[in-house]
């Protein structure tokens, strides 16, 4: 195996616990070489004096996350550099240990798989500059195997409480939000967590406890890294359904669910109404364009054209982009270079950066822009739901994800997304979406109801991906069968998903 297979976009990700279906190749070994790596990359790539360096490791709560710690840290220590073990963290958290001057970290990283399973695990780097990108990374590993100078000194190591400092950073940038001057301004309000036994459990106590907010009912907030509950990923249906019944359950006002490593979060309204995906980002959207009128906002490509709508009535800019967090993130870096003020870039999956955060995608970062509106809208008689209030919901939205067959299934994928434009064109009231920059969009009318669909390639793994959504119900079936017709001309694609849905 080579190191290079752990690449996963701008961060690592592999098997570190063997099971009867997979053979572990992110081990201690392994993180002893890409500990070497991140001194090649930090020493050439960064300019990092690595004599008087700093470097923050911590974990989210996965069974292998003490091994490939103690594994960097030994090899940093090894090499005179000075290491801070945070313990259990949060992504945005390590981030922050380069920003907090009472950690002043040259880089950190964060050992983390999301929201995959118990047996996978990963990291994450960040420098004072922000995350790593995909070249940094494939750098990283590339330096993995090549020898790096002895240093005359060992570095040292100390252990020192990080998630306390962010969270104390996170309650006073919702008090100076809400800015009534009250040292508990949530204490009207219930507020539970589900932090599906990852990071997350701290903002119960941490913040929203030292707001003033009730916090009964919050569930699954001790770290346990088999995640015997549901998988922690507010992307997930069982996930959502979760803390919507505690929601209703508890009579609270809100909830709050966290990914593994609290860089995704969704919110459930007093209702049991889930603010994610599309919702999540027209809350935000609201949130953004009421502070900066006029702002653009990127997502990645398979939002609802009901979003675009909503967002430009706003007064706002929505710019479609490539899928993967880095990605919607740089396109919004780029955008204010251009002189485009852009304050917001999110992902459907519940991935969102702000500007005025370093463009940190910060899960527990979005709770807080929402919590610093609850008061508000409470006097005024409104609720979070009002917000979205105007944004039109689909009858029917379905995704369908096409295995690949091929060892050059990327070749392959992209050779059906190009063939797939001329068969649009041939099919009475479906049109090419000029305003597209991920595989292929085709908007739908006449006798297929109202919508949309889009055939994209998936980030990591040899899919192909269709999104299907329209406003009346009942006819997405059809607009699977004609598809059918397009994609069984293709041996390599696996149709049984497909078949599922038209059965």
């Amino acid at each position: 195996m080579s190191l290079k297979d752990l690449i996963n976009g701008s961060d690592i990700r592999g098997i570190s616990i063997t099971t009867k279906d997979e053979e572990a190749n992110l081990t201690p070994l392994e993180a002893k070489k890409i500990g070497v790596g991140v001194l090649h990359w930090l020493k050439e790539k960064k300019n990092v004096d690595l004599s008087a360096a700093t470097i923050a490791v911590g974990q989210d709560s996965r069974l292998s996350g003490a091994g490939l710690k103690e594994s960097l840290i030994e090899t940093f220590v090894a090499h005179g550099v000075d290491v801070i073990d945070t313990g259990l963290s949060t992504t945005p958290a390590m981030f922050m240990a380069t920003q907090f001057d009472s950690f002043d970290s040259d880089a950190s990283i964060m050992i983390t798989a999301s929201h995959l399973p118990y047996y996978f695990n990963g990291l994450k780097f960040f420098t004072k500059d922000g995350g790593a990108e995909h070249e940094d990374i494939t750098f990283i590993l590339d330096y993995g195997t090549q020898a790096f100078p002895q240093s005359s000194k060992t570095g040292t190591v100390i252990k020192k409480d990080l998630i306390t400092e962010y969270a104390q950073d996170l309650v006073t940038k919702i008090r100076q939000g809400i800015g009534d001057g009250e040292e508990f301004p949530l204490k009207d309000f219930h507020i539970i967590v589900d932090a599906g036994n990852g990071a997350g459990g701290f903002f119960a106590e941490k913040v929203l406890g030292a707001l003033g907010a009730k916090t009964e009912g919050s569930q699954f907030l001790t770290p346990d890294g088999t995640f015997p509950n549901h998988m922690p990923n507010p992307d997930n249906k069982e996930a959502m359904a979760s803390i919507q019944q505690a929601v209703l359950a508890n009579g609270a006002d809100l909830g709050v669910i966290f990914d593994t490593d609290v860089d995704r979060a969704a919110v459930v309204t007093k209702d049991g109404s889930a603010l994610n995906r599309n919702n999540l980002i027209a809350a935000l959207a609201q949130i953004v364009l009421r502070e900066h009128p006029g702002t653009s906002i990127v997502t990645n490509s398979p939002t609802s054209s009901h979003l675009k709508d909503f967002i430009e009535l706003l007064g706002g800019k929505q710019v479609r982009y490539l899928s993967g967090y880095r990605n919607v993130i740089n396109k919004a870096i780029e955008l204010n270079k251009q002189g485009i003020q852009t304050e917001l870039a999110i992902e459907t999956s519940g991935h969102a950066a702000f500007k005025e955060n370093y463009f940190l995608d910060d899960g527990a970062y979005v709770v807080a822009k929402i919590l610093m509106l609850l008061p508000k809208l409470s006097e005024e008689g409104r609720s979070l739901n009002d917000l979205i209030a105007d944004l039109k919901q689909p009858a029917e939205t379905q995704e369908v994800r096409f295995r690949i067959n091929d060892e050059n299934y990327r070749q392959k994928g992209m050779e059906v997304i190009d063939v797939m434009a001329d068969f649009i064109e041939k099919i009475p009231d479906w049109s090419i979406d000029p305003e597209n920059e991920e595989g292929i969009r085709a908007n739908l009318r006449g006798e297929d109801g109202s919508g949309w669909f889009l055939l994209r390639m998936s980030l990591h793994e040899p899919l192909l991906v269709l999104q299907v959504e329209n406003d009346v119900a009942g006819k997405n079936i059809g607009v699977f069968e004609k598809l059918k017709e397009f994609f069984e001309v293709f041996p390599e694609l696996d149709l049984d998903a497909l078949l599922d849905v038209l059965k």
